[in-house]
């Protein structure tokens, strides 16, 4: 793995369409750690892969791909976000689309703030909308109440399956659009997206995030809070597929590589490589 770079990723910061970065942080993590790691797990996986995409008729080499690296990560959680919020602000401000490999949730929060007013749609198995836990703000379960609360021009869950009962309150309080997991296999995810779509239909831009338990474990083991009875690859890939045109962030978080043999971390850069191909795509129609 030259550079313990993501494989294709063969452009310069300069020429790059797409940027790519690491953050090697779960400081916050409530259940099981190790996420730090798949920043690392994740490239290493990629070179698994050929470097055309048959479904959508894009070959990766074509693609102006950067790599940055993994940022450095600091023991404090506010810290370790300020640093992601330089990067990817630096990034945005190039006329780049980033792409950040985590490490926990809470790194999404300052990489919606740089993509500046968005719609956010996440895939997760959790809410995420709790005001502070264990007695941190910027804890990975409070992510998105604070997304909603602070950034987010409108805001879609898909894939949810836990939560206290006061987040469930929140979100019917809220008119929230949530789809749980049981909805996408009851509705179908064709369903669940024409949905969403035509609730995201006056928002130009989208922040997509992945978090990793949106998918059952019996698929995705390698995680820091497995909940089962989640998505599967396919509905998670379609999803990625159908809002990567208006999509200008995206994330794939919450992977812990050491709770499998590198099953997860496979399925995460294969969903990052699904997700260049389908935008790369949709840029050149």
């Amino acid at each position: 793995m030259k550079g313990n770079l993501f494989a294709d990723a063969c452009s310069s910061f300069d020429d790059a369409t797409f940027v790519l970065f690491g953050v090697p942080f779960d400081g916050t993590s409530s259940f099981r750690t190790g996420s730090r790691w798949a920043p690392m797990e994740m490239r290493k996986a990629s070179y698994n892969f050929e470097t055309y995409n048959g479904d959508l008729d894009v070959d990766l080499v074509d693609v102006p791909v950067h790599d940055m690296g993994d940022i450095e990560a600091y023991c404090s959680v506010d810290d370790t976000l300020d640093a992601v919020y330089d990067v990817a602000s630096g990034i945005v401000k190039a006329g780049k689309l980033p792409i950040m490999m985590g490490g926990e949730h809470s790194l999404t929060y300052p990489c919606v703030k740089a993509c500046g007013k968005v719609g956010f749609v996440v895939m997760d198995a959790h809410h995420d909308l709790r005001q502070e836990y264990g007695g941190l703000r910027n804890n990975h379960a409070c992510v998105s109440r604070h997304i909603i609360e602070d950034l987010a021009d409108r805001y879609v869950s898909i894939g949810i399956r836990s939560g206290t009962k006061e987040e469930y309150e929140y979100v019917r309080n809220k008119g929230i659009m949530s789809f749980t997991a049981n909805d996408v296999d009851a509705m179908g995810i064709d369903a669940v997206l024409r949905e969403t779509e035509a609730y995201l239909r006056g928002c130009d831009r989208i922040y997509l995030s992945l978090d990793m338990d949106a998918i059952d474990p019996a698929y995705a083991p390698g995680l820091g809070t497995p909940e089962p009875f989640g998505m599967t690859p396919r509905q998670v890939r379609e999803v990625i597929r159908r809002l990567a045109p208006k999509t200008v962030g995206f994330d794939v978080v919450e992977i812990s590589p050491v709770y499998d043999h590198g099953v997860t971390a496979i399925l995460g850069a294969k969903l990052i490589r699904d997700f260049i191909a389908a935008k790369w795509k949709s840029m050149q129609a």
